[in-house]
């Protein structure tokens, strides 16, 4: 029997990645002005803050409903396989729960609520994978899943106030004395939820910044996955960041994984932003 993996988009791996690990992918939904997409299916990261930048009202994302889930369940059941489902957090979306409810009567599916999103997610997904590859059992796997995704830590410098402010986060006023101030905050998962953790006056202060939160939470555990990612049209600023975090990575890795920020936490994070996901030391 082996064992499958079915991971929701808000992982921001896509589906032509989901393919080549042999990844179920599951889609969102996302609303722009009525208009419906599945995540990444039909509309691209790209296409995605276009729409972003263009609207004046934040698009709003669907949870998975269970059928989706249970279709997936039926084919892993039909292949006498077993599948290990890893969803965003609960505290984010209901999709988990509608991981759960379909998972009724089928005893060769196991759920697990990362308590994480975007990065943050992805990596405890690729930590899984990595497991399989050593022979764990599922029920070995889900242990030390549930273990080790309080260890999962996710940062993301912002660009600007604007998109927190549209999702009713922050006042209309505090967005503007931030805009006015070259304000980047750096925004979290605490428990599951989204948290603005620090604050700092223009880009370069703005690394120095993520770049300290990294190292104070007890730095990187270079023997796990970890991935870095940028929201929007362009990595320069997370090529800037790369380089002005250099003592981080130097003599640790030769490669720094980077992938894109996608509808889950770009809503509210906007483009410009950057982002780390690791597990700590």
């Amino acid at each position: 029997m082996a064992i499958q993996f079915i991971i929701d988009s808000a992982a921001d791996i896509l589906p032509n990645e989901a393919e080549k690990y042999g990844i179920i992918h599951i889609p969102l939904t996302i609303l722009f002005d009525n208009e419906e997409y599945r995540d990444a299916v039909d509309i691209t990261h790209a296409e995605f803050y276009e729409k972003l930048i263009e609207s004046d009202i934040l698009p709003t994302t669907c949870q998975i409903p269970p059928a989706l889930f249970e279709d997936a369940y039926k084919k892993v059941t039909d292949a006498g396989d077993e599948a290990i489902v890893i969803t965003l957090s609960s505290r984010l979306s209901g999709t988990y729960q509608s991981a759960v409810i379909a998972a009724d009567g089928f005893d060769n599916i196991h759920v697990v609520d990362s308590e994480n999103v975007s990065l943050g997610e992805r990596i405890l997904i690729q930590r899984a994978l990595e497991m399989r590859e050593q022979g764990f059992t599922a029920d070995e796997i889900v242990i030390s899943l549930n273990i080790e995704k309080k260890h999962v830590r996710l940062m993301a410098l912002l660009d600007t106030l604007e998109y927190l402010k549209k999702g009713g986060r922050i006042s209309a006023a505090t967005a503007v004395a931030g805009a006015i101030l070259g304000i980047k905050p750096v925004i979290t998962l605490e428990e599951g939820a989204v948290e603005v953790i620090g604050k700092a006056r223009g880009s370069k202060q703005g690394n120095n910044l993520l770049r300290e939160l990294v190292v104070k939470c007890g730095g990187i555990d270079f023997g796990k996955p970890l991935c870095l990612a940028y929201s929007g049209l362009s990595d320069e600023m997370l090529q800037k960041y790369i380089i002005d975090s250099e003592e981080l990575w130097k003599g640790n890795t030769d490669v720094l994984p980077i992938a894109t920020v996608g509808c889950a936490i770009g809503t509210h994070a906007g483009p410009g932003a950057i982002a780390v996901a690791f597990f700590e030391k």
